[in-house]
């Protein structure tokens, strides 16, 4: 599925910062048609990896000092970064300990597609973007799926860790790590403020060069410049991670347009920079596409999915790996999808073999057609495919709402407690 620019619905990246209200309690008699009942995360309690994780959050929770990495996976709906980042501020901020570093992330401006507004992208230069999920694009990707393309010869960059977020001033780094694919002497990458780099490493499996800083920073600068002139150079810029020594919980979203597990597969190096990380809890929203079409291979989506979560619990044979199952949409905006009735059957037959958990936000939604409902009630676009910025606000309490209630479930303490100490921090 090729999706077109989200413009009216994700007017959340020019809104300044603001506070972040639990929006559950006050509508949940206002939409019945929404499946409140259904919002609990499925099979958690059989799952050994998601015991593991409810204790370590509850440790970071409770003031610990200790590492917690999420992974998101997903389309647009994860690119846009609106319901990923609402979840990321809610963890992030449920203890004092509970901050861990901005981590990976991709300056989609450069590539010219939606920027998510929570952090800023500042650049000048001729850049061609390529994603992994528009078939006639051919490059280099990894992890993001996205990869911009620069020719020239000179290019500016600003990277600002803070923009329009729930808190003002969450991030600052002392390390950047800068994924490209291009280990000719063809460009060179310098910062703007001089002496601000102490160490130089770089990663030729995972393309990637880090530098060290000598000071914490919110913001960074620096140019691409070509010192080798010939026409075929070109340096492909694949990926930013801003770093420092926080412990506390990292939460990195991956999202590219119209993405799906086969276009996922397109990406060279996705596997070699996915294994740099040790995923704790790795949430897989990848569905909405891969089930669109009428050619929709359910057993090759299936073992698409074990795919990943194979190559996941190879990055850590302990990750929990949550199945989230896609949310009813229409296809052409014309009628219902059908196709995605058959992708939860094949997320739940996964979940079992694997021993992972179900969070089912179609059964969530209200099951077949109930986008209609959504659409009517202003929560979701007329594509009835993606949501509104209030959609995407109720989709996250509710992923928030499930989490802690699980959570709550293994710790056997009393329902509620654990989700209201993280709203009403």
């Amino acid at each position: 599925m090729k999706c077109k620019k989200l413009l009216f619905y994700l007017y959340l990246v020019a809104v300044p910062a603001m506070a972040q209200t639990y929006v559950l309690d006050s509508i949940e008699g206002k939409y019945p048609f929404v499946n409140w009942k259904a919002n609990t995360i499925k099979m958690a309690e059989y799952s050994p990896a998601f015991k593991t994780l409810f204790h370590k959050m509850d440790t970071i929770a409770k003031g610990g000092k200790t590492d917690l990495h999420i992974f998101h996976i997903g389309g647009s709906h994860i690119q846009a970064d609106i319901y990923s980042n609402r979840l990321r501020s809610y963890l992030q901020t449920m203890g004092p300990t509970a901050k861990g570093q901005r981590g990976f992330i991709y300056p989609y401006k450069i590539a010219k597609t939606n920027n998510p507004g929570n952090y800023r992208v500042e650049h000048d230069g001729e850049w061609q973007g390529y994603r992994c999920s528009v078939r006639k694009d051919s490059v280099a990707w990894g992890l993001s799926g996205v990869t911009a393309v620069f020719k020239d010869s000179l290019a500016n960059v600003k990277i600002k860790a803070n923009g329009n977020n729930y808190h003002q001033d969450m991030y600052d780094f002392d390390k950047i790590r800068i994924f490209y694919d291009d280990w000719s002497t063809d460009y060179e990458i310098a910062f703007k403020e001089a002496g601000l780099v102490s160490e130089i490493k770089e990663n030729k499996d995972a393309h990637f060069i880090e530098y060290k800083l000598t000071k914490k920073v919110e913001e960074i600068d620096f140019c691409i410049r070509r010192v080798e002139d010939h026409e075929e150079a070109e340096f492909l810029m694949m990926g930013i991670e801003l770093m420092n020594d926080n412990k506390g919980i990292q939460y990195t979203s991956i999202g590219v347009n119209g993405g799906s597990f086969s276009y996922y597969e397109r990406c060279e190096y996705f596997d070699d920079q996915l294994l740099l990380y040790k995923p704790d809890l790795f949430i897989v929203s990848v569905g909405t596409n891969d089930a669109y079409h009428p050619d929709f291979e359910p057993q090759e989506y299936k073992q698409q999915y074990t795919n990943l979560i194979k190559l996941i619990q190879k990055a850590n044979p302990e990750c929990a790996v949550l199945l989230t199952v896609p949310n009813d949409s229409y296809y052409k905006k014309k009628v219902p999808n059908p196709r995605t009735r058959i992708a939860r059957k094949m997320i739940y037959e996964v979940a079992k073999e694997q021993q992972m958990a179900v969070w089912d936000f179609y059964e969530i939604m209200g099951g077949f057609n109930s986008s209609r409902d959504w659409y009517n009630n202003k929560l979701m676009p007329k594509d009835r495919i993606h949501f509104t910025v209030k959609g995407y606000r109720i989709k996250a309490d509710l992923l928030l709402q499930a989490l802690a209630n699980a959570w709550e479930k293994e710790l056997q303490v009393p329902n509620n407690s654990i989700l209201n100490n993280i709203i009403n921090e």
